[in-house]
């Protein structure tokens, strides 16, 4: 039942799905299999359709909130894409998109905006600091808009936890800076297809912002030795502290 698994999984965060939605994350063919797939298990009373949308159970009122974070959602994702943009000019980052709840259309007050980001080889612990320190300092510690918890080396960009979970966050990922970067992303991760054979990730908008020249002297003070050790104290501190919110 390669339906009800989408519809399970979204029902986490009360999130009904039309039916070519849940067609795209499964593998197959025609839109009337998945069709009739929907249709047994609402034959089966598993799940029910209201309008457009089916809902599991009899969480009737997902509907109402969908609609309305798909609304709140429309608002924010500019605001996203200047921020992607401004965290793309900090050293060493190599790409920057959207993941989370706004990576899937939804957004309302109780959510952030949350960044994956591909830092470059050897300084992604010298990247995360820079951007913690700068959301400590100047955001007074807001995660409102500025939720950088999702953090890739670009030597090691292939996700080792291959499952339907993250498969579904990569598929809804929406990447916003560094081309090149995204579409090797998307090629170590091709293990995607084995989940969703229909996955076609939107690459041709992807913008390159240049960086600033004090990002650039940054870069060129650490990639030496003295990166390497720093990189390596930070890696330490932030293990220490028990902070785990990124992939290596």
């Amino acid at each position: 039942m390669e339906t009800l698994k989408t519809i399970l999984y979204f029902s986490i965060f009360r999130y009904p799905l039309k039916i070519d939605e849940i067609h795209s994350y499964t593998s197959y063919e025609t839109l009337s299999e998945t069709e009739k797939e929907l249709q047994h298990l609402v034959d089966e009373k598993i799940l029910k359709k209201v309008d457009e949308y089916y809902v599991y159970g009899s969480d009737l009122d997902s509907v109402i909130k969908r609609l309305r974070g798909n609304l709140h959602a429309k608002k924010v994702i500019k605001k996203a894409h200047q921020k992607a943009k401004f965290i793309s000019k900090f050293p060493y980052v190599e790409a920057v998109g959207i993941s989370g709840s706004l990576s899937k259309g939804y957004y309302d007050n109780e959510s952030d905006i949350d960044f994956f980001v591909v830092t470059k080889p050897n300084k992604l612990w010298i990247c995360r600091t820079l951007l913690m320190l700068y959301k400590k300092i100047f955001l007074f510690n807001s995660r409102k808009y500025f939720c950088v918890n999702y953090f890739v080396s670009a030597n090691q960009m292939e996700i080792e936890e291959k499952n339907r979970f993250t498969a579904t966050e990569l598929k809804t990922l929406i990447p916003l800076q560094g081309s090149d970067v995204f579409n090797k992303f998307y090629q170590k991760n091709d293990w995607v297809n084995g989940y969703f054979s229909k996955f076609e990730p939107q690459i041709d908008s992807v913008l390159d912002t240049p960086k600033p020249g004090f990002s650039r002297l940054i870069e060129i003070v650490f990639d030496t030795k003295i990166g390497t050790v720093t990189d390596s104290v930070f890696r330490t501190i932030t293990l220490k502290n028990g902070n785990r919110s990124f992939i290596r």
